[in-house]
């Protein structure tokens, strides 16, 4: 114990790097889990439509028609905004929502947490994402 205290008296700013970069990792923790949004990987949103998760494409109707995932259901972000509930109520169901990068889709996934759907999810990379692990669209 000795030593460490004789180190930390020796090297004060390798310490205080230390303790910047600790704390700056524990905000970015604390910030994620506050905001409430998962990100899923494209393999762990494939995992999750295998088992039944409802996809949910926030992007406008003409992006949609363009390609978009298997059985995904196209409600613009606006609507969920809205509060339209034009997915079916099913509150346990698992929510997987897309865009073109992901961040239109972090938003929307946030609205269906805040709505009552707990087990709402954002695809990491958004379409993008999915087309960079050579996942199938459907035009």
């Amino acid at each position: 114990m000795s030593q460490l205290i004789e180190f930390a008296n020796h090297h004060p700013l390798m310490l205080a790097a230390l303790l910047a970069s600790g704390i700056a990792v524990l905000f970015y923790e604390l910030r994620l889990r506050a905001g409430g949004v998962t990100h899923v990987s494209a393999a762990d949103a494939v995992r999750l439509i295998n088992k039944g998760a409802l996809v949910i494409d926030v992007r406008k109707p003409a992006e949609f028609e363009a390609g978009h995932i298997v059985n995904a259901r196209n409600v613009e972000l606006e609507k969920i905004q809205q509060g339209d509930d034009t997915i079916v109520k099913k509150k346990d169901k698992i929510l997987i929502a897309v865009c073109d990068n992901g961040g239109l889709s972090g938003k929307a996934a946030s609205l269906l947490r805040r709505a009552g759907y707990p087990n709402a999810f954002s695809l990491r990379g958004g379409i993008g994402g999915w087309r960079a692990d050579n996942l199938p669209l459907v035009k």
